[in-house]
């Protein structure tokens, strides 16, 4: 059973960061809060790898959740996503 309600958990999870992606994809403002707490929440799960044989895939999350959150606080990225887009920053 509780190996049930772990998979629906991670399938509603895995859905609302789909969109979360779609909203950054399309610019929404909603869509930043969402990003940052799902990043710190892999930066958390990336620790709890570290150690042994799993070191390799702790640094792994480590990188991509830090890159994600470089990326989503970079000038561009917050003017598209706060509504104050510059007009010689054109979105994607």
């Amino acid at each position: 059973m509780l190996g049930l309600t772990t998979t629906g958990f991670f399938v509603v999870y895995g859905a609302g960061l789909v969109l979360v992606a779609r909203g950054l994809w399309k610019a929404a403002r909603w869509s930043r809060g969402p990003t940052v707490f799902s990043q710190l929440i892999q930066l958390l799960v990336s620790y709890s790898f570290w150690g042994g044989s799993t070191k390799g895939v702790a640094v792994a999350l480590a990188i991509a959740a830090v890159a994600v959150l470089i990326c989503v606080f970079q000038k561009v990225s917050t003017d598209a996503l706060s509504g104050d887009e510059a007009k010689d920053h054109p979105v994607l």
